[in-house]
């Protein structure tokens, strides 16, 4: 089963400062049929203007992983913690018994592109704690690169979650396959360019809910960027 989610269909607010798309229900955006997908329980794509950001607030018991597509995001939090990430970095931050950030992209000229993931854990009230890799882009060119997983393992960033998350940059004609273990689920999001995933076509903010497939074929039908979830 894969169950396409159009990019038009997402929840959209323009605040002027912030374009913002929800995958799922979000602020206040609610559709009681996308909550989330498994573990999954956000992807927020939004565009922030120059100078502009999301000022110091809480989150408790959630994995946050933020994905940069173009530009850059500063960093704060009550953890100490204080970095500007951009293109190819993965930030993770385990919100656990409680934390507050910032975020605000600190050029003067350039929009700051980028998507932001929520994942429900599997342990709560853990200590807060926060990562941050980058992933060259030769390592997702044609392949998909591991940037988040349960165990850390290949150099991933770790969440509190049997779930693993999947970078890959593609050229047009170019195609990658994952193998779902029985009972497993799977979440694509199409970043950029356009994709056929088995029977479906998607394109740039697209996604699809994955169920009952064993392998997934992504081949791209032009330049694309996507991320791959593979979930419990």
């Amino acid at each position: 089963m894969i169950d396409l989610r159009k990019g038009t269909d997402r929840g959209h607010a323009n605040h002027g400062w912030l374009d913002t798309w929800h995958t799922f229900s979000f602020a206040d955006y609610h559709d009681p049929a996308q909550m989330g997908w498994s573990a999954l329980r956000v992807i927020n794509e939004d565009v922030v203007a120059p100078g502009m950001g999301f000022g110091m607030h809480g989150h408790r018991d959630m994995e946050i992983v933020t994905w940069i597509l173009d530009g850059a995001l500063e960093h704060k939090d009550s953890m100490g913690n204080g970095a500007v990430i951009r293109p190819g970095e993965a930030q993770r931050m385990s919100a656990g018994k409680g934390v507050l950030h910032s975020e605000f992209n600190p050029a003067p000229d350039q929009a700051t592109h980028l998507l932001q993931i929520w994942i429900e854990p599997n342990v709560r009230g853990v200590k807060p704690s926060y990562e941050q890799t980058f992933f060259p882009p030769e390592e997702r060119r044609g392949r998909l690169r591991l940037i988040a997983s349960g165990d850390g393992r290949d150099g991933s960033v770790t969440i509190h979650q049997d779930a693993a998350l999947y970078a890959a940059l593609l050229a047009p004609g170019e195609t990658v396959r994952h193998a779902l273990a029985p009972g497993r689920h799977a979440y694509l999001h199409v970043a950029r360019g356009a994709v056929q995933c088995n029977s479906q076509s998607l394109r740039d903010g697209d996604g699809a809910k994955i169920a009952d497939e064993s392998v997934l074929e992504i081949a791209a039908s032009e330049d694309a960027e996507i991320l791959l979830f593979d979930l419990p």
